[in-house]
């Protein structure tokens, strides 16, 4: 069957939670990989709408407003700012980027909802869940903690446990405990409205397994284990009081679920745009009710069975509403379903699962302030390692890697060659184009056909090895021009040489827009450089994109190399975090067995003066203290702690603790008299114990 020929595309791309910064995980996972498509489809000339917004309910938000002591309104309000700005500086070119507190969502969500509950789309049920007794109050997902009944993780979620990774429901914890109050929780009996999931079961069948089994095998494999089994109708209410309110009679302190409000916002976040800008967008329904329309969703694969289940189904059910009472007279509207669901995996910071309650990501408003201009290194390098099949890892010394040696070495390094050579031998000026020879020929057949091969893995998400062919160009590039040697043939024969770095240049021109989609910062500069106006797709692959004759702009390092204190600067940022997150995870080792006071007393633990210490030769561990013990005469100690000091002499005239009845022991020839006390840090760290204040030598402790 002939792929269906669109007239234009919808694009969305999931709404990142506002009560926190967007991180890398969400970049590689979703909004390099949609802005790279919709950057390829205007490219072409496609008709296309990309839509961005902050998903700005749902429990995670209320959880920090309590925290910190202020409004979930208060949150959203900080963190859509600092989001929508930091997409707008990362060049993420959203054609509109708003927000689900909207007064225009608001309606069109509460409008879609009663819509449903009017003709019968919902069900009403009434089921047990946890309940607050000290705050008065039913517990959100988020709002319980407990012990994972899997992995026995003592501060699961009651959605999830972040250690094992498993989906969970509060009811499910172990001995669980409301975060509001610390109280235990009861069963309560509540009131919710549900979307009949399995009677839509035999249609998603059909839709998902039978006509789209082009979908990527991670979103179709996810979605075929769900229809395998039975699907349960799942709640579209919440028992909560930040959201939208349910507006339906006996729905008081009952909000629409996040994940019923949030994929609408798609929807009336086109309709905000079109109604500000009519002439330029028109109708909203041409995008989200016509046939001819393409919708494709960008996501992660956390989020899969809601774009390809959930609201694949809320729409269905509008259809199926609209069809009984028509909206406003119409007959002939009908949501469109998703195309397609192109769903990344995980991606890992250093080796370990990113986790924004652990602070472990990279986030992106920091890493602006951190690498001023360096917007499309982190595009390039997250599109390299992209996780579109699997799980992958995210380092910062693969980054600077990436940077240094293609970025810089092949891209940058070719580019400044072909500029730098033209201006020193005609002003910048283009050379014209002589008769070709086998070299040039070979050159030139490498990326004629560059347009395909690029198109033809866009079309199917495959961003990152599209890259690759477009970084395969300056390949071909520095090849060709350390083969040709134009700074030696120009001595002998000018004439060839305006023949290879006219090539060259055509090369250079071919980067500029093969790299539009994935590189648009550096896009551009090259653009000026070469001072290329206009430029469309189809001439990708072209050998006469620069005329003889045409003046260049003023050449200029395209990237920079990055250095290994900058990456450090990162590296040592994350190390601290780290030492953070063990700080406030660490418990004390448990106690041991009870002694008896008597044998207590037996110790004499007394303080001593430190005279000297230094390193035991040829011993790794030990250090030798001498001591003055109050006796009028010193003691000498030897202590297996070496390894915490690098200056041991930094411990003299210290008053430190002492075991003073210990039998004499020989260590390394040395009779220590004794042991000297220390403690161990969380971190494996030790220090020696010593007094606030400078109390006389041989002081007992007791």
């Amino acid at each position: 069957m002939a792929e269906k020929k669109f007239k234009r595309t919808t694009v969305t791309s999931a709404l990142p939670y506002a009560n926190g910064g967007v991180h890398i995980g969400h970049l590689a996972g979703v909004y390099i990989p949609a802005d790279i498509y919709v950057r390829y489809l205007r490219l072409k000339g496609d008709d296309v709408l990309f839509i961005g917004g902050s998903d700005e309910h749902g429990v995670p938000i209320t959880v920090r407003a309590r925290k910190e002591g202020i409004t979930p309104q208060d949150v959203v309000d900080r963190y859509h700012k600092m989001i929508k700005d930091s997409f707008e500086e990362f060049g993420i070119s959203f054609d509109i980027y708003s927000r689900t507190t909207s007064d225009t969502h608001h309606k069109f969500a509460a409008e879609w909802f009663r819509k449903l509950y009017d003709e019968g789309k919902l069900v009403e049920e009434t089921t047990e869940q946890l309940y607050d007794e000290e705050a008065k109050q039913f517990l959100a997902d988020r709002y319980v903690t407990g012990e994972c009944p899997h992995c026995h993780n003592e501060s699961a979620y009651g959605d999830q446990c972040e250690k094992c990774g498993r989906d969970l429901s509060p009811t499910e914890l172990i001995n669980p405990k409301s975060t509001i109050s610390g109280s235990t929780p009861v069963l309560r009996k509540t009131k919710n409205w549900y979307l009949p999931l399995d009677k839509y079961q035999e249609w998603l069948k059909q839709w998902i397994l039978e006509e789209h089994k082009e979908w990527r095998p991670n979103v179709y494999g996810q979605c075929k284990s769900w229809l395998d089994m039975d699907l349960q109708p799942r709640a579209m209410t919440r028992d909560l009081d930040w959201g939208i309110p349910v507006p339906v009679e006996g729905a008081d302190g009952k909000v629409l679920y996040v994940w019923f409000d949030a994929p609408i916002g798609y929807v009336s976040n086109t309709v905000e745009l079109c109604a500000k800008e009519p002439e330029r967008w028109g109708d909203w329904r041409q995008w989200w009710q016509d046939e001819d329309t393409r919708l494709v969703h960008f996501i992660g694969k956390d989020n899969i069975v809601f774009h390809c289940i959930i609201f694949p189904v809320m729409m269905k059910a509008w259809n199926e509403a609209n069809a009984i009472h028509p909206a406003n007279g119409e007959t002939n509207r009908a949501y469109i379903m998703p195309d397609n669901v192109p769903a990344n995996e995980f991606l890992n910071l250093e080796n370990d699962k990113i986790s924004t309650s652990r602070n472990w990501a990279v986030w992106l408003h920091e890493y602006l302030a951190d690498m001023p201009g360096k917007q499309d290194v982190l595009r390039y390098v997250l599109t390299a390692n992209a996780p579109e099949t699997k799980d992958n890892n995210f380092t910062w010394r693969d980054f600077q890697d990436r940077n240094n040696n293609e970025l810089v070495a092949v891209y940058g390094n070719f580019v400044n060659r072909a500029l730098q050579l033209t201006k020193k031998y005609w002003n910048g000026v283009v050379p014209a184009c002589g008769e070709f020879q086998a070299v040039d020929k070979a050159a030139l057949a490498e990326f004629t056909d560059v347009k395909q091969k690029v198109e033809a893995l866009l079309d199917q998400f495959k961003f990152r090895d599209a890259q690759f062919e477009a970084m395969n160009l300056a390949r071909i590039g520095n090849r060709y021009i350390t083969e040709c040697e134009p700074w030696k043939v120009w001595k002998e024969d000018p004439k060839r040489c305006e023949t290879i770095l006219n090539i060259c240049l055509q090369l250079t021109a071919n980067l500029a827009i093969a790299f539009e989609p994935f590189l648009p910062f550096s896009s551009r500069k090259l653009r000026d450089m070469l001072r290329l106006d206009s430029f469309e797709w189809e001439q990708l692959g072209s050998t006469d994109l620069l005329k003889a004759g045409h003046q260049l702009g003023e050449p200029s390092l395209l990237f920079e190399k990055i250095d290994d204190d900058v990456i450090q600067k990162q590296l040592d940022k994350l190390e601290a975090t780290k030492k953070a997150n063990e700080a406030a995870q660490y418990k004390a080792a448990p106690v041991k067995e009870n002694v008896s006071f008597d044998d207590f007393e037996k110790l004499d633990i007394r303080v001593g003066r430190v005279l000297a210490c230094e390193r035991v030769p040829k011993s790794k561990k030990l250090l030798q203290f001498l001591i003055d013990d109050g006796s009028g005469q010193t003691r000498t100690i030897c202590s297996g702690i070496a390894a915490f000091y690098d200056d041991p002499s930094a411990l003299v005239g210290k008053n430190i603790l002492f075991v003073a009845n210990f039998e004499p022991r020989k260590m390394m020839g040395i009779e220590s008299q004794g042991m000297i006390l220390s403690a161990v840090d969380f971190d494996e760290s030790l220090s020696v114990v010593t007094t606030t204040k400078d109390v006389r030598p041989g002081s007992q402790v007791g």
